[in-house]
């Protein structure tokens, strides 16, 4: 190939991207895409943002361990820095294998991410990275090196350096700018190093020991010690302010026997198995779990049914509401606050808005009720996948040092979302039934995003946020014992097919093809579409594995019945009202008492009613003590009528009236006699309800026309609300037709901006648009229609983004030109008064 065949190398990042193909920018797009927000105008601006200090930061948050490493190394090299170069401070003197192999790919993610631009002749890291991760007293580097022998000595005064050159045994210079490189040559040659070294004192070397991984600092009295004397006479010692001294990164890289750092990690932590179980072991005892959630969850809505907790004044839940809840769900607070968030996440429980406003179930949680189970899983472990609510958080402080609180403010955490995805993905990479060490799953994470510096406190919400996730996911049912289920598997989109073949165990919801490691690893969070299919096979997988409800309770003589199962949602819903729950696990014990029948007895059943329902449902004899129990309350049931006046009470029975007025417990309900049937009271109704109750009465409220009101369940329901959004961790990902239109875009306006202009007629600055008058511009435009010339024109839209674009004018006239727009390849009309000016193109612009 000849010489003017070889394309020139890029002089800056902006030509680099320019060389790129469409496939090459798009993935750049895609791994930042914080540069597409706005889209840029073209490449020349693309590359700027890219470089921009907020951009960067947030590229290199995004990389694993060795490819930051990568480049920290390339921010300690020289700039531009060859590959072998690179290499050699990757892998040392002595070669790492591992290393070597691992290189490449992580000079490909740090080109891909535009981070790094050139040829491996001639490697530069972009000038805001190496201003980010190059060492200097205020940020030392994470290589532990300290400055250049050039770069310490940059103070230093002629006489002194011409002193340290020679100490060291190098000839006399006559300029302190050939003198440094001499020393530097020095200290890079191996050989030259190794024979001052071997000379230098012993408690010398040990004071290089002592600095060569870092901090590279010390400090030092006005009178030295000898040991640190002969390292200051041979610059093997550098002092860069008043008592304080630096180990040159030359010497501490010839200490290293070349390493930039300590231990590189060029292959991620492997993940490891902490016990093996069953696949079908794994898959039934999440099933088991996944029934559980949705009982506690329902028992939660159940319990707000008619309002739950009022809301704070700053949001969410009171510390004593929470510590109800726990103790109505019977599980600690940190596992309340969990199932709390959980379901508010999930859109079934909100706040109603009212002036008492209290958190109460949505009309979504009905519709989710008629769902079958495992549909009803799914919507759940779908809305704890994506949510950045993080219930962990809760009781906690913030930055103002105000307690968080459950469905309170201050909980989102962008990350949430991510590090669940990772933490299940890694649990699919082992075989199937493996339960995963948590802590070889902490270590991968963060050789997979390595914070730096004052971000390592973020790292530990990283690590508190994947414990959460493994805990959650057993709660949840995702995970049983510690394994990915198979509809754990399914909710990640990982592959689960059922085994075939000769080989092949006995068949059974266990039975699937086991998941390559690296693909399940390296799975990426689905889309909307792609996540509801994977949460319907999902629930497809879950469905077999769920208990069946049952039509028939078990009842016994101590007033007590037993569900030896889930049971059918009408007999549940019933039997919730007739009885109290009394204890739960495999099987429930319900209770019935003379409150839970009189509560029966309000919902608008009669005796005969809840007769007939018992026997139809019980697979024992009604006991003769429950008959007794609902025959005697019905029989006083309504025997009171309590009403509005304030309130009143009226009876048939004027000794029954009579025998309240004579309580000293109803003193507080103020009443009086109206009449020989009929008591006033200053007490509401509800208040003269429940006084009455807790004497022992079983009254019933009526309305103004004197019926019975039956008082039903499922009375108070929030507005119509949305679930709520997840907040995202930066721009969103672009997806393919954004992708494709934004890069017609920039490739459009760069086209626009690099087209050769005719001398005199170019802008003063680059990017900036051609500005020429309203009269010139409408005669350069007349001229083109005739001569079919192309113009370089800067085009304001009516959002008020400039552009730059090159058009052919075809037709001029009422104050528009239509023209051939060859950014746009497309007719197209613009206002005249919108283009900021014309220019004509060079003869040779093609």
């Amino acid at each position: 190939m000849s010489t003017e065949d070889t394309p020139a190398a890029p002089r800056s990042l902006a030509e680099a991207l320019r060389a790129r193909g469409d496939a090459a920018l798009g993935a750049l797009l895609r791994s930042r895409p914080d540069l597409i927000t706005p889209v840029p105008t073209d490449l020349t601006q693309l590359a700027t943002r890219a470089g921009t200090r907020a951009s960067v930061v947030r590229a290199l948050e995004r990389l694993d361990r060795f490819t930051l490493q990568t480049a920290e190394a390339l921010a300690v090299a020289a700039d531009p820095a060859t590959y072998e170069e690179l290499l050699g401070l990757m892998a040392g003197d002595e070669g790492d294998p591992a290393v070597t192999a691992a290189l490449p790919h992580a000079l490909d993610v740090l080109r891909e991410q535009a981070l790094v631009w050139g040829a491996d002749d001639r490697l530069r890291l972009v000038r805001t990275a190496r201003e980010l991760l190059a060492p200097s007293p205020q940020h030392p580097s994470p290589t532990g090196l300290g400055p250049t022998v050039q770069e310490a000595t940059a103070g230093m005064s002629p006489g002194r350096i011409q002193e340290i050159v020679t100490a060291a045994g190098l000839p006399s210079t006559h300029d302190s700018v050939s003198a440094v490189t001499a020393l530097t040559g020095l200290f890079t040659d191996r050989a030259r190093m190794a024979a001052l070294l071997a000379d230098a004192p012993a408690d010398s070397l040990d004071v290089l020991e002592r600095l060569v991984w870092g901090p590279p600092y010390g400090q030092v009295t006005p009178d030295p010690a000898p040991r640190l004397r002969w390292l200051l006479d041979r610059g093997l010692l550098l002092p860069t302010a008043p008592g304080t001294v630096v180990l040159p990164r030359e010497v501490a890289l010839h200490l290293r026997r070349g390493l930039a750092h300590r231990t590189p990690e060029p292959v991620p932590p492997v993940v490891e198995a902490a016990a093996a179980h069953r696949p079908q072991v794994v898959d039934s005892t999440a099933a088991g779990q996944a029934y559980t959630a949705l009982a506690t969850v329902e028992e939660l809505l159940k319990d707000w049914d008619e309002g739950g907790p009022t809301v704070l004044r700053a949001g969410g839940l009171s510390v004593r509401d929470l510590k109800r809840t726990a103790v109505a769900l019977d599980v600690p607070e940190p596992v309340a606050a969990f199932w709390v968030e959980l379901a508010y996440a999930a859109g079934l429980i909100a706040s109603d808005g009212e002036a008492d406003e209290r958190y109460a179930a949505t009309p979504a949680y009905d519709e989710w009720l008629e769902r079958p189970p495992a549909e009803r899983w799914s919507r759940l472990a779908t809305a704890w996948l994506a949510a950045t609510r993080t219930a962990g958080l809760v009781g906690g402080r913030d930055a103002k040092d105000r307690t968080l609180s459950a469905l309170g403010p201050g909980l989102d955490r962008s990350a949430a979302p991510e590090v669940r995805h990772r933490v299940l993905a890694l649990l699919a990479a082992l075989p199937e039934g493996a339960a995963a060490d948590p802590e070889s799953v902490l270590a991968r994470l963060r050789w997979e995003r390595p914070l730096r510096g004052a971000q390592r406190q973020e790292d530990d919400l990283r690590a508190r946020l994947a414990r959460w996730a493994l805990s959650e996911a057993e709660l949840l049912g995702v995970t049983g014992r510690g394994a990915l289920s198979a509809h754990g598997r399914a909710l990640l989109g990982a592959p689960a097919a059922p085994v075939k073949g000769p080989e092949a165990e006995p068949s059974g919801p266990g039975d699937r093809l086991p998941v390559h490691p690296h693909r399940a690893a390296s799975l990426t969070p689905l889309s909307p579409a792609e996540q509801a299919v994977a949460s319907a096979a999902a629930a497809r997988l879950l469905t077999p594995l769920l208990p069946e409800p049952l039509d028939h309770v078990l009842l016994q003589a101590d007033l007590t019945a037993v569900a030896p199962g889930p049971l059918q949602r009408p007999l549940a819903d019933m039997l919730g009202v007739l009885a109290d729950v009394e204890s739960k696990g495999g099987a429930t014990v319900y209770r019935f008492t003379p409150g839970s029948v009189r509560r029966a007895l309000d919902s608008g059943q009669t005796a005969s009613d809840l007769h007939a329902f018992l026997a139809a449902h019980s697979r024992t004899p009604v006991p003769q003590p429950l008959a007794y129990l609902i025959d005697d309350v019905a029989r006083r049931h309504g025997h009171l009528r309590v009403g509005a006046a304030s309130a009143y009470v009226r009876c048939d029975d004027d000794a029954v009236l009579s025998e309240i007025l004579a309580d000293k417990r109803a003193a507080a309900l103020g009443l009086r006699r109206l009449a020989p049937t009929v008591l006033a009271a200053q007490a509401d109704p509800a208040g003269l309800l429940e006084g009455l109750r807790a004497m022992g009465f079983a009254p019933a409220a009526e309305s103004a026309e004197g019926d019975v009101l039956i008082t039903r369940a499922l009375a108070h329901r929030t507005p119509p609300r949305a679930a709520p959004e997840p907040v995202p961790d930066g721009p969103p990902v672009p997806d393919d037709t954004l992708l494709a239109a934004a890069l017609r875009a920039i490739r459009a306006g760069d086209l626009a901006s690099t087209t050769p202009r005719k001398p005199g007629t170019a802008p003063a600055a680059d990017g900036e648009l051609p500005r020429t008058g309203s009269a010139e511009t409408l005669a350069t435009m007349q001229a083109a229609v005739l001569t079919g010339e192309a113009l370089w024109i800067g085009y304001v839209n009516a959002e008020g983004a400039a552009s730059q674009r090159v058009i052919a004018p075809i037709r001029v006239e009422g104050g528009f030109v239509t023209a051939y727009d060859h950014t746009a390849d497309e007719v197209r009309t613009y206002p005249l008064h919108r283009i900021t000016g014309v220019a004509e193109l060079a003869d040779d612009a093609g």
